[in-house]
């Protein structure tokens, strides 16, 4: 075979070398009319936003709606909000709104104040419910209601039933060192305690509940039954007993679960 040439070679190695890079893509920027038109497009779309939320008929309050009320009505709701019915949407303060609710309505325990766009405004309310009932010192014959909290929220003229009735009775001396040292909020708090801890069966008899002083809550049941609570210490240890004991004496008519861990009862 005859030999390649160098000339042979050359023209091989010409014919496989690579390619050279294509050259790059010059990009254009864009024009100077063009960015204009843009920030024109922009400024005028943040101006129709701004129009459209704050000075458009379309986006306005025109309705309040309100939801979970028991006691309360929906125009007292209503009342003590004060929305600015006609104001821009986007423009109502809720904040304002729910504080208002809060310093007027007592009753309301919280409330949530939503925008209902296009044009509502929804008030949903959460109502204080009664566990005790203390009589108003202030007003014979009328009540003043207390929640699960401990806060005084309301004074109404007929008792709620299935309420039981507050008695805060510090007659001796030993219980009214106990007030003293206590104060009468902290009392009532540890009575909202008990009262919270009551099995259902129990607090459906539960008539009054005393306080004669921090461990020395009594409660008073139908049928003349009465039951020693003590303290507000170990509620469901006294509830487990408690229900224990009315099963196995059933017709006593004194319990005592003070000491949770040796309940006693009585027939007097």
């Amino acid at each position: 075979m005859a030999k390649a040439t160098t000339a042979d070679r050359g023209e091989r190695d010409r014919t496989q070398a690579p390619e050279p890079p294509p050259a790059p893509r010059r990009v254009r920027m864009p024009g100077m009319r063009t960015l204009v038109v843009t920030g024109v497009l922009l400024v005028l779309a943040v101006a129709g936003g701004i129009w459209l939320l704050y000075g458009s008929a379309w986006l306005r309050v025109d309705r309040v709606t309100t939801s979970g009320t028991e006691v309360l009505t929906s125009a007292q709701v209503r009342d003590a909000a004060d929305v600015p019915v006609g104001a821009p949407l986007v423009s109502v303060d809720t904040d304002a709104i729910e504080a208002r609710l809060r310093r007027k309505l007592p009753r309301i325990d919280s409330v949530d104040v939503v925008r209902s766009w296009p044009h509502g405004i929804g008030l949903k309310v959460t109502e204080r419910k009664p566990v005790l009932l203390a009589e108003d010192a202030r007003n014979s014959g009328k009540f003043v209601e207390i929640d699960r909290k401990g806060v005084r929220f309301a004074t109404v003229d007929k008792a709620p039933e299935g309420v039981p009735h507050l008695e805060l009775t510090p007659d001796h001396g030993g219980a009214a060192a106990s007030l003293r040292r206590f104060g009468p909020d902290r009392l009532v708090r540890e009575a909202v305690r008990v009262a919270r801890q009551l099995p259902r069966e129990v607090a459906r008899d539960t008539r009054n509940l005393k306080v004669r002083s921090y461990d020395g809550i009594s409660l008073e049941l139908t049928r003349g039954r009465v039951v020693e609570w003590g303290s507000a210490e170990k509620g469901a240890a006294k509830a487990r007993a408690l229900v224990a004991l009315m099963k196995a004496a059933p017709k006593a008519r004194h319990f005592d679960v003070s000491v949770p861990t040796a309940p006693a009862s009585s027939r007097s």
